[in-house]
């Protein structure tokens, strides 16, 4: 059974609308997704760690229940678990602050096991912290050796402008590891001062990896690939209770899609037909559709049963047909 494996932070998400607290959830970017696609049946490992109180226990308790392995996440006995305070609009889209003690950052474990055609989701200021930078460099080009498939979503929040011009030797290298990069139109005009997706594509992605997805929040999704594959996928208009988790969510579709279709680190190579990422991004809109739905940050588990239930058949089929 092919697996999933992320890394990156968690944080308690304290929901705020009309300034009064809403809801507190687990979050993280990179845990949302994992958390939505264990309620899918995925097995899923994530790399990650957490404070030795009660937020970080829940996290934990919480990632164990979704069907998230937990042996990678480390708990610091003398470290309090980072906090997030995320302020809704009137269109439902957050404005974030983070606590975060930044300076006790650090990073120990050890590999989880990785095999060829694993899937490895990256992304946000994690994958490019300097205090962090040396091990998750290390895992990703373990993963890739092994001939992992991997995606790296961008996630560059404006919070941290001030540190690009030092990150961007860490940026293009996470783009020369991933096989698919994902961003949306704020992190590349925050990064780059580029507003449009062929631009960027052209002058800071296609030297580095030829796949590359571009959101836009309500706006098209735009796909850039080989062969001149460019191609625009609209985003179904609907209410929304919190856009929280939509990008996340469309990042744990997208790697869904390539399960539920058998897409192997071959034929990411060899380059994926028309047809293919039609369906493969198909799965990431309806994911992120479904969280759009809730003040939670992750697909409902009713919906998880369902895609539970149709990897399950995909994955079956594919096995009579072999």
């Amino acid at each position: 059974m092919r697996k999933v494996i992320g890394i990156g932070e968690t944080v308690l998400d304290i929901i705020f609308r009309d300034d009064q607290p809403v809801s507190a959830v687990p979050g993280g970017s990179t845990f949302n997704a994992l958390i939505s696609l264990g309620r899918c049946g995925v097995e899923n490992t994530f790399i990650s760690e957490t404070g030795n109180d009660r937020v970080g226990r829940y996290i934990i308790k919480f990632l164990k229940d979704n069907g998230c392995h937990t042996d990678c996440v480390n708990v610091y006995p003398d470290s309090k678990s980072p906090l997030s305070l995320a302020f809704l609009n009137e269109k439902n889209d957050a404005e974030y602050i983070f606590y975060k003690d930044h300076p006790r950052d650090r990073l120990d474990f050890a590999y989880p096991h990785v095999e060829a055609d694993d899937l490895v989701l990256f992304g946000s200021y994690y994958a490019l912290n300097p205090v962090i930078r040396p091990q998750v460099k290390g895992f990703l080009e373990y993963a890739r050796q092994q001939g992992a498939i991997l995606y790296y979503d961008v996630n560059f929040r404006a919070s941290h402008q001030y540190e690009v011009m030092k990150l961007t030797p860490n940026l293009l290298e996470n783009f020369e590891l991933a096989d698919i990069v994902r961003g949306s139109s704020e992190d590349f005009e925050t990064l780059f001062k580029k507003k449009d997706a062929d631009s960027v594509y052209r002058s800071q992605i296609s030297f580095y990896t030829k796949k590359f997805i571009y959101t836009q929040g309500a706006d098209p999704i735009e796909l850039r690939a080989e062969n001149g594959l460019s191609k625009q996928y609209a985003v179904n208009p609907q209410e929304t209770v919190s856009t929280i988790g939509a990008g996340d969510n469309f990042n744990a579709g997208f790697l869904y899609g390539l399960l539920k279709n058998g897409v192997t680190h071959h034929d990411m190579q060899q380059g994926l037909s028309e047809e293919l990422w039609d369906a493969i991004i198909e799965s990431g809109k309806q994911f992120s559709a479904e969280v759009c739905k809730s003040l939670y940050n992750y697909v409902s588990p009713a919906f998880g049963k369902q895609k539970k239930q149709e990897l399950e058949d995909a994955l079956q089929a594919e096995t009579e047909e072999k």
